[in-house]
């Protein structure tokens, strides 16, 4: 029978001992490579170093010299009840945020603490990481015990103060461990120094962790990774691809996949150099095949139709710790990276800061390096995602600031949006939606374009409508399938039973909109709209309808007049022959319509 698996992550400030104890550890088990131990201590006698266990982790070069550990590393050793990984996290404050990425994938943690230097910032820091990070069982070695004549009123001083630390977190650990891993004191052996101490060895308290097993009782959760077309000798799968996270994947199940909300059925489960499987669950890399083809991203979350849905919106209520040189701040720009989503990210509100260290709450504008605050973030768009407390792999993210991970968090609550209230109408229709047999690849194909919404907006007056109606005519005679569409039209026809009191017309008018939109982009055609001074807000309610990689937005007029991000602005529309050659050309460079050969 093959052994389980567990993952350990190993904490603790910088100097307190941890590569010694992963050393001891390795040697101790006997999972060191035949003659590993003898060559370490054989390059240490010609460099007249001392022998130290930690340098039989020590890969980099620079790491022996600098004596610290720069990067997460894992190492592995065995016993008769399992095997184990363990992640070595960075305990030295420049490389903090190491840890965030370190810690993510364990199942149990060890923290060291040195027994003569006691309890540091960075103790408590990672103590309170590791309780956001949902890792429960947690055991802390007090390390060095050989530094302090194995004193057991030192070990019972640090145990008190600790464990009254951890209390106020809701951590509570498994044990304490009094040890030296220069020693090897407690480690794999009982220690003879230590006989006041009649608890367990690290190894013991290692194998009586509980393994997490695959989450069947979840929900079906999986990060689409990528989509990918096979085309070799006839072969036309279509394979979205990702890890689950949660939850159990059968042939035949109805998926969902959000924010999109479209839906289909498995078809096959797919795996490299494997025999074909019916089912597949949690833990799992793994691939799947549709029985209906539909347009599915990278970013998007795959779930099972009848179980719980993940959260969506562009709103969400968070925990975040905070680890950039330069302090979060309201309104900056950064981006949020949660499952395989990734997204632009702002500070609506800080709600509250706490110390990590010493768990003191302030009111701040400002979250500085190492602290840890509630806040309110607002992304660009929105991602599907779920509390932490529901499935933790898909409720925990990273923040990304000039390509540096400069915090970590959980999400503690989704927040309604403005969209909030055409999401769910359209996570509906989606689901409802009666999918053609003809791909988008093939209406494109058939009619040498890509279906596009080409929004022209700007102020009454400046020649919205002509410009319009002159780019249909062009694209026409070039043999496009084009229409264009006044607002007036929708407003008069299908938006005919809005009653001009209405709270939300302005809105109602834009989803109704989007929605003829959605479906004549669906068919193929390349859609013209003119409407007066789109606002971003307006551009986000179509967006939510439509998808985002299928409009253009051309702004006429006075640019400076509106905060638009528009893709192409006309200033004046005449020439006109001169701006549609210009409009032609944006669509010909964005790959919407062909140049002839």
């Amino acid at each position: 029978m093959q052994q389980e698996d567990m993952s350990i992550v190993i904490v603790g400030h910088v100097d307190h001992g941890k590569s010694t104890i992963i050393g001891r550890l390795l040697a101790d088990t006997g999972s060191l490579p035949q003659g590993k131990l003898e060559q370490v201590r054989e390059k240490c006698r010609r460099s007249s170093k001392p022998f130290e266990y930690a340098f039989l982790l020590d890969a980099l070069k620079d790491e022996q010299e600098q004596g610290i550990t720069i990067d997460s590393a894992r190492c592995f050793f065995k016993t008769k009840k399992r095997n184990y990984i363990l992640i070595d996290a960075p305990g030295h404050i420049e490389f903090l945020k190491n840890m965030v990425t370190g810690a993510a994938r364990a199942e149990a943690a060890l923290l060291v603490i040195d027994a003569n230097e006691g309890i540091k910032e960075n103790s408590k820091r990672h103590g309170y990481l590791l309780s956001m990070l949902g890792i429960k069982q947690l055991c802390v070695l007090v390390n060095k015990m050989d530094l302090v004549d194995y004193d057991n009123k030192i070990y019972e001083k640090i145990v008190k103060e600790y464990s009254e630390f951890l209390n106020k977190i809701n951590i509570v650990p498994s044990h304490f461990i009094p040890v030296s891993g220069f020693k090897g004191e407690n480690i794999v052996h009982k220690s003879e120094a230590m006989n006041w101490y009649k608890g367990s060895t690290v190894l013991e308290v290692l194998d009586s962790f509980t393994s997490e097993k695959p989450q069947k009782d979840k929900p079906f959760r999986m990060p689409v990774q990528g989509v990918y077309k096979f085309t070799k000798e006839g072969d036309d799968r279509r394979i979205v691809a990702g890890t689950i996270e949660s939850g159990m994947l059968h042939e035949g199940d109805e998926v969902v996949f959000y924010p999109s909300g479209k839906k289909s059925k498995i078809k096959t489960i797919e795996a490299f150099n494997e025999e074909r499987r019916k089912s597949i669950g949690a833990g799992h890399s793994t691939g799947f095949t549709l029985s209906e083809q539909i347009y599915v991203r990278r970013g998007e979350l795959a779930a099972i139709s009848e179980q719980k849905q993940p959260e969506v919106t562009t709103r969400i209520k968070v925990n975040l710790f905070w680890l950039g040189k330069e302090s979060l701040k309201k309104d900056k720009e950064y981006y949020l990276k949660l499952g395989t989503a990734k997204v632009s990210v702002k500070v609506e509100e800080i709600l509250r800061v706490l110390d990590a260290s010493s768990l003191d709450n302030k009111t701040s504008q400002l979250v500085h390096r190492h602290e840890v605050a509630e806040c309110i973030l607002r992304l660009e768009k929105e991602i599907a995602f779920d509390l932490s407390h529901d499935v933790m792999s898909t409720g925990r993210f990273v923040i990304v600031d000039n390509y540096d991970i400069a915090g970590g968090g959980i999400v503690l609550e989704a927040l309604e949006d403005k969209q909030s209230w055409v999401r769910e109408k359209v996570i509906m229709r989606n689901y409802k939606w009666e999918k053609s047999q003809i791909s988008d690849e093939r209406r494109a194909e058939k009619y040498n374009q890509k279906s596009t919404l080409i929004l022209i907006t700007g102020e009454k007056g400046v020649g919205k409508k002509a410009l319009g109606k002159a780019l249909e005519s062009k694209l026409f005679e070039d043999g496009k399938i084009v229409y264009f569409l006044g607002i007036g039209n929708v407003l008069y026809g299908i938006d005919a039973d809005i009653k001009s009191n209405s709270d939300n017309k302005r809105e109602e008018h834009l989803r109704r909109l989007a929605e003829v939109a959605h479906i004549m982009t669906d068919a193929g055609a390349i859609l013209i709209v003119t409407a007066v001074n789109l606002y971003e807000e307006d551009i986000s309610i179509i967006k939510t309808i439509v998808n985002p990689e299928k409009i253009e937005v051309i702004l006429v007029g006075d640019s400076k007049k509106s905060a638009l991000d528009y893709t192409l602005h006309i200033a004046d529309i005449n020439p006109v022959e001169s701006n549609l050659n210009r409009i032609k050309k944006m669509l010909q460079d964005k790959g919407i319509i062909y140049k002839s050969m």
